[in-house]
């Protein structure tokens, strides 16, 4: 445990002292400065990354299913056209998305938004954007029978696979019987997607003592995203996430580019223009931003939170209605400098690794 240090700061430059800033986080977390969190807010603070319990089992049959579901994660012949699978939209090497702004799937039909990354998302309850189905077997096939994805129905994505000899012996260790059926099918792409796990990063190194992993700036980014920035609102814990929805005021109501987010799913007009709060960790390197991807620049998404988000107003004929979003009362205009900007951008690199090094499966061939 240490001593709680009252930070100072410089009145005429509106920054803290550095050094006495570092010695209020070089501490247990516990012992930090109170974070800016509004009344209401249920929040958890910020802590080091947690492993899948999928990496750590040592079950032969789920480990069995693990390697099946991989080998079935890079299989083109899972697709209608047999040439394209979900690492196509979730690669390795980017973080386990793409790097679009939009996601691209069968023959090339341009999707609703961005692609999220799949790392940690062992932790999600729900999956994709809405929060459309759960995190299950059932949940993992979706992308296949998506027209804007892979467009696959399950019995010719079973088809193909079963279909492939060099696949049976695969099969039979993780499931005890010589052919796929649509359940085993998404058990085992479930179990290989929650094994997917990002890297530690600096901010994990700091965390447990080995305090120069971050720069001054870096912890002021820090100071700054648990205070005047706000971001730990929504943006909490070990995964940088409050695992819920919010308004940030894109859904474009009215026009042609409408996307009316969770309401799709619940039918709640309260839901309206509503999306996941995504983990932050990886921030840095998951770009394009935004459930549309319309952010290319890390430093403009901080802008427009400090700007307080779009705030859009209903144009005439739009006042009544029910459906109109409202935008979550979180976002407010933060004045925030552009050091304190830089700063934090600073810090969400700091929670970024580089991507896992995956080898990609050898597949075995067509009879």
């Amino acid at each position: 445990m240490g001593v709680v240090i009252i930070v100072a700061f410089n009145k005429k430059e509106e920054t803290p002292d550095l050094a006495l800033l570092r010695k209020s986080y070089e501490q247990d977390s516990r012992l930090w400065p109170a974070p800016f969190v509004d009344s209401g807010v249920h929040w958890v603070e910020l802590g080091t990354l947690v492993s899948p319990p999928a990496l750590s089992t040592l079950d032969s049959v789920e480990r069995a299913r693990q390697l099946l579901g991989k080998m079935l994660f890079f299989e083109p012949r899972l697709s209608a056209t047999k040439q394209i699978s979900c690492s196509s939209c979730h690669a390795p090497d980017l973080s386990w998305t793409d790097g679009r702004q939009i996601a691209i799937g069968h023959n090339h039909r341009v999707g609703k938004r961005n692609t999220m990354s799949l790392q940690n998302v062992w932790i999600q309850q729900e999956l994709f954007w809405l929060g459309r189905v759960e995190n299950s077997g059932k949940g993992a096939l979706q992308p296949l029978v998506d027209p804007l994805e892979m467009n696959t129905p399950i019995e010719v994505a079973l088809e193909h696979i079963n279909a492939v000899s060099g696949y049976t012996p695969f099969i039979h260790r993780a499931f005890a019987k010589k052919t796929l059926d649509e359940e085993s099918l998404g058990i085992a792409l479930s179990s290989y997607i929650k094994s997917l796990a990002s890297h530690r990063t600096r901010f994990d190194n700091f965390l447990d003592g080995r305090y120069r992993a971050l720069s001054d700036e870096q912890v002021y980014g820090l100071h700054l995203f648990r205070t005047k920035a706000r971001c730990i609102n929504c943006h909490n814990g070990p995964f940088f996430t409050d695992f819920s929805y919010h308004n940030l005021g894109f859904s474009r109501f009215g026009t042609e580019k409408q996307d009316l987010g969770r309401y799709d799913v619940t039918g709640n007009p309260e839901d309206v223009g509503k999306f996941r709060t995504p983990s932050l960790r990886n921030a840095a390197r998951t770009g394009p931003w935004f459930h549309d991807g319309s952010f290319q620049d890390l430093f403009l998404v901080v802008n427009m939170y400090n700007a307080g988000m779009p705030q859009p107003r209903p144009r005439k004929g739009q006042e009544e209605s029910p459906l109109f979003p409202k935008q979550d009362p979180l976002l407010k205009p933060l004045n925030l400098t552009i050091e304190e900007r830089n700063a934090i951008v600073r810090f969400l690199e700091a929670i970024s690794s580089v991507p896992m090094s995956v080898k990609r499966p050898s597949l075995p061939e067509l009879d």
